[in-house]
């Protein structure tokens, strides 16, 4: 490789806004605006929560307005981009009296003047300039700026005053920048994979919050970055919440209202402990009940880490604009008695605020990446780091901050846009959540992603894009840090890839890093960056989607795609190795000024995800939504309401007016054949086609009983009241000619009609087993009709199968065997009927008999019960599966 060309270094400058210096130094961006976790937070209405952004460019320092609403200021006129230096007085919100900065030059030798927010610890040497960058396309957003190389110095202590009282809440950290005179003061480390490095030192009133000495190693601990408060903890308990009596109140809908509380001990010390919220509690990325918190734990609770350090709670916000670390992942396969590698050694980063496109020919590994960076399905080696933080080991913790929109829709069809984000809301935000609450985010999504207008709409009747922005407002309720897109421009037109690309664009310019994978290569130009897997799961090139065909030495990507294809020999991640894009958009950019120390005890294994804490509010959400979805499936309406009138009156037809001699056992084979087409017809589809829905609800944290029980409830609901009809249809008026009047224990048209409401329910279960084992919705309606002559065979109506060696056993696996048995036992066949087929032990007007026979019936419906709930796992998240 040649050398690299030498950029020349802007000079250090001091911004001073409303008393606040901060020192700005090349190769660091620094966000100006209302966020309290902004670099330079500015308190001011008139301020945008992004507002603008600071950075050093071909040795000049510019100031970029981020499209405020009030505008960015330099000598009294609007600007959008503009120079600065010394001298320069830029005012935010207003030319006249907006809050101002002043640009000055840094004193030189001390590299920071006392009291000032340097962004690197007192006396550290100034960080090397990162590696240049090529240039970008025009459309594409401005570059991430690389890391600090791995030679900056370590994090400098200072050490407390020993006469030094315990610091109050200052209004400093409040707007990001926390800090007290006497506390103890330890430079915050950055966050791995974040641009620039990490803002506070050891400097006087304004140093950075204290943290734990172990936070410098982010993948034990997890890192962040500014703290967003710092607050005394008194010697009593804490509560944090969401309710506005909590001692700290999160405006955060996935935290309770009574989230956790910390618990002083006697010995000074506290204890965190989880007050039964619905997302849970978790320190050092484990979900906990009760725990001790030492001095280098990290507690988390919604999108909140907390730190307590020398008396004080250090609150850090993830606030969205996050990095994504990925490092040697590998995934093997064995099959056909040969290993098979679909991932090989894939690593590169994803810098806050980017678009990511993956692309790559079929079986290249772009779904196997996507499940492993989401967590899915982890990989077999390597790491994903969410911000320096292991996902893997944390995924309990994490995956709330995580969106995952797969290429299949995760929404009811037949609900309206409005309903479908509203029961999603539900089941994603705690119980406690007011529906006001729930409405206000629903509305908020919907206007971010423009839905407004389709709001009362059935997503059925959307367009293929409209369809995907739904997916993507779902996922955007709980406000999700990463975002991962499985093929969403699949089967749209060029305009509609073209504008759900745009709107990806969008989301990442708000504050949220985009990973999207996908089959066009229309919009690439969109994205910050471009990641090619060639077969066999390596990178054969990552960098700035402009200069990807010209690495390729193509002109168009068919033509790349086809060199993939035919020349499958090709050492392609070597060659990509080689290259100086290797060395400046992954070497360089992923190189971290500290690493774990050597030696160090390997985590333990990541625990399963907490469970859900509020199954009750699940079901009844999931029992609401799916009787809604069934209820606005019209087809669906007419089958369940004409099945029991038709098959009804086949069985009285048959029946001749009186059950007697044969037509008894007519009538009785028609109840069971009506019995296990209603109920299995009802079920034989309803797990199959939700489960990409399923997969990603579970995901993010719902129950599997919970899920399995709303469909018993609403589908046994449903089909209990067709085999009652069914039976009324049939029988109502009819003499039943039973020898003494009576039934076993219930009059026998009610004894019948419980017996063909117990072989319905366990047909609609049979019907769940169904659609839970196959894996496409194409092959349950032959299974169906499969299973319904099973019934007749085995019945008992049409041949004897008592005595038959096999026949006979497997017969008792049969629902219709046992509910046959239950009605000739009612109707007392053996009295009535002469022959073979009724001389059976099963069918003897006794209760013992009766009850033998509903029982078996039941205890099948509870086996295939368990059986579904197993069956289920294998459309769970691999991590789920605990």
């Amino acid at each position: 490789m040649g050398e690299r060309p030498v950029v020349p270094t802007a000079p250090e400058l001091v911004a001073d806004v409303g008393g606040h210096t901060t020192v700005l130094r090349p190769g660091r961006v620094y966000r100006v605006g209302r966020d309290p976790a902004s670099d330079i937070p500015v308190a001011d209405g008139r301020v945008s929560w992004h507002h603008a952004v600071l950075r050093a460019e071909d040795g000049r320092w510019t100031v970029r307005d981020e499209d405020s609403t009030n505008g960015t200021y330099a000598d009294g006129r609007r600007v959008a981009v503009r120079r600065v230096g010394a001298g320069t007085v830029l005012r935010f919100g207003h030319p006249a009296d907006g809050p101002a900065a002043v640009l000055s030059a840094a004193p030189s030798g001390s590299g920071a003047p006392a009291g000032t927010d340097s962004g690197a610890p007192a006396g550290s040497a100034p960080a090397p300039a990162p590696p240049a960058e090529a240039p970008e396309p025009a459309s594409a957003s401005p570059p991430v700026q690389a890391p600090e190389p791995a030679s900056a110095p370590p994090p400098v202590q200072a050490p407390e005053p020993a006469s030094a009282p315990p610091p109050a809440e200052a209004p400093e950290a409040e707007a990001g920048a926390p800090g007290a005179a006497g506390a103890p003061a330890e430079a915050e480390p950055r966050a791995p994979g974040a641009a620039g490095p990490a803002p506070g030192g050891p400097q006087g009133p304004q140093a950075a919050a204290p943290r734990p000495s172990a936070v410098s190693h982010p993948d034990a601990t997890g890192a962040f970055r500014r703290p967003t408060s710092v607050r005394p903890l008194p010697a009593r308990t804490v509560r944090i919440g969401r309710a506005s009596d909590n001692d700290v109140v999160v405006d955060d809908l996935v935290v309770s209202r009574h989230h956790a509380e910390l618990v002083a001990r006697p010995d000074g010390t506290y204890l965190v402990r989880d007050l039964g919220s619905h997302n849970g509690t978790f320190l050092n990325g484990r979900p906990v009940r009760e725990a001790r918190v030492g001095p280098e734990d990290v507690i988390g609770v919604g999108h909140r880490a907390y730190c307590v350090a020398a008396g004080r709670l250090v609150e850090y916000t993830d606030t969205g604009e996050v990095s994504l670390d990925v490092r040697d992942l590998a995934v093997t396969v064995d099959g056909g008695g040969r290993t098979r590698t679909l991932l090989d050694a894939v690593t590169f980063p994803v810098g806050e605020r980017t678009l990511l496109g993956v692309v790559g020919p079929s079986g290249a590994g772009k779904s196997t990446l996507l499940n492993a960076l989401t967590g899915l399905r982890p990989a077999d080696r390597g790491t994903v780091l969410y911000d320096g933080r292991d996902l893997y080991r944390q995924y309990a913790e994490l995956r709330q901050r995580i969106g995952l929109v797969p290429q299949d829709d995760i929404l009811h069809q037949q609900l309206t846009v409005r309903r479908a984000l509203g029961y999603a809301a539900e089941l994603r935000f705690p119980e406690d959540t007011r529906k006001a609450e729930r409405q206000a985010r629903v509305d908020e999504v919907m206007r971010e992603l423009g839905l407004e207008q389709r709001a009362d709409q059935s997503v059925h009747s959307l367009s293929g894009g409209q369809r995907k922005r739904v997916s993507v407002a779902l996922e955007l309720l709980t406000k999700p840090s990463l975002l991962f897109l499985d093929e969403p421009t699949s089967g749209l037109d060029p305009g509609m890839d073209r504008s759900v690309m745009h709107m990806l664009r969008g989301l990442a310019d708000d504050g949220r890093t985009v990973v999207v994978v996908t089959h066009s290569v229309l919009s690439l130009d969109v994205c910050d960056r471009l990641l090619v897997l060639a077969p066999g799961g390596r990178i054969a090139y990552y960098g700035p989607p402009g200069e990807a065909l010209a690495f390729f030495g193509c002109a168009q990507w068919p033509e790349a795609f086809e060199a993939f294809e035919n020349d499958r020999e090709r050492d392609w991640a070597g060659r990509y190795r080689a290259s100086a894009y290797h060395e400046r958009y992954i070497e360089a950019a992923m190189r971290r000024p500290v690493e774990p120390a050597p030696g160090a005890a390997p985590a333990p294994p990541p625990p399963p995800p907490p469970k859900a804490q509020s199954w009750g509010s699940q079901l009844r959400t999931l029992v609401r939504r799916y009787a809604a979805a069934l209820s606005a499936d019209r087809t669906f309406l007419a089958i369940m309401v004409a099945l029991p009138f038709v098959m009804g009156a086949m069985a009285r037809a048959l029946s001749e007016g009186s059950l007697e001699g044969e037509s008894t056992l007519n009538v009785l084979l028609i109840l069971c054949v009506g019995g296990v087409l209603t109920g299995a017809a009802n079920a034989v589809r309803e797990i199959v086609k939700e489960r990409t829905i399923y997969r990603r609800e579970r995901a993010v944290g719902l129950s599997r009983s919970a899920y399995l029980m709303s469909k018993v409830v609403v589908l046994g609901l449903v089909t209990v009241v067709q085999a009652v009809v069914l039976t009324l249809v049939a029988l109502a008026g009819v003499p039943m000619n039973v020898p003494d009047g009576r039934g076993v224990l219930l009059p026998p048209l009610a004894e019948v009609a419980v017996a063909v409401a117990a072989l319905s329910f366990t047909a609609m279960m049979l019907g769940l087993f169904v659609s839970a084992l196959v894996r496409r919705e194409e092959v349950t309606m032959p299974l169906l009709v499969l299973l319904a002559i099973v019934q007749v065979v085995f019945c008992g109506a049409l041949l004897s199968v008592r005595g038959t060696p096999v026949l006979e056993q497997i017969a008792w696996l049969v629902p219709s065997r046992w509910a046959f048995a239950a009605m000739a036992s009612t109707v007392d066949l053996g009295a009535t009927v002469r022959g073979e087929r009724s001389d059976d032990p099963l069918f003897a007007h006794d209760v013992s008999t009766w009850l033998l026979d509903m029982g078996a019936l039941l205890a099948l419906a509870v086996v295939l019960g368990f059986a579904v709930a197993r069956l289920l796992r294998r459309h769970e998240p691999v991590i789920m599966r605990k």
